[in-house]
């Protein structure tokens, strides 16, 4: 009998490997589909603002089915755990900030993860840190929320829902590129790659 997979089964196969940062998005997930009613969207219903791109998204994108390619996933790059999610039917959106104790891992957890990465770890090191890994997996999935993050109801402005653009052929390398992300060089149209951006350091 062919048993269907959880929500967390899936996050792992997607992302490749179960680790706290994937359950950091897992948690947050859950968090913003349960406080704003909704279902996992299979256009653009929902809207995920994050602000990182750590393993934690590929877990948002399974759960909450926003995804770069639909144009419901939006990356502002500054290095937070941060996440804000809209929700279009109900226009309500949450930013949901994740507390700093729910990411800290304990000292013993840092030393073995710089033994391991930095390929100095004893078949030992490595068991110690697989088990640390899963009670850290384990305390997350299961934490309270109020204790594992803030949140906020916010106003908030939705991005315009994805466009399809047509596509003209850079005149240099001769690449197809979307009308939008053309410039122009000597007259001609070009790609962002063969664009020479002009500045005077302002």
């Amino acid at each position: 009998m062919c048993m269907e997979k959880t929500p967390w089964e899936k996050a792992v196969d997607f992302h490749g490997h179960s680790c706290p940062g994937l359950a950091i998005g897992f948690k947050v997930s859950e968090i913003a589909l349960k406080h704003l009613q909704q279902m996992r969207s299979q256009d653009e219903e929902l809207v995920a603002v994050v602000e990182n791109d750590a393993c934690s998204i590929d877990a948002v994108q399974v759960m909450t089915g926003c995804t770069l390619g639909k144009g419901n996933l939006i990356y502002r790059d500054l290095g937070k755990q941060v996440y804000t999610f809209g929700s279009r039917s109900g226009n309500r959106a949450l930013r949901i900030s994740v507390n700093g104790d729910a990411r800290r891992p304990d000292p013993e957890m840092t030393e073995l993860r710089q033994k391991v990465f930095g390929g100095s770890a004893s078949q030992e090191d490595r068991a110690r840190f697989q088990l640390a890994q899963g009670r850290r997996i384990e305390q997350i999935l299961h934490m309270d929320e109020n204790e594992f993050c803030k949140i906020e109801e916010i106003d908030f402005k939705f991005p315009q829902k994805a466009k399809i653009f047509p596509s003209h052929k850079c005149a240099s390398c001769g690449e197809m590129v979307m009308e939008p992300r053309l410039r122009v060089k000597n007259g001609e149209f070009v790609c962002l790659d063969c664009f020479e951006d002009y500045t005077r350091g302002w």
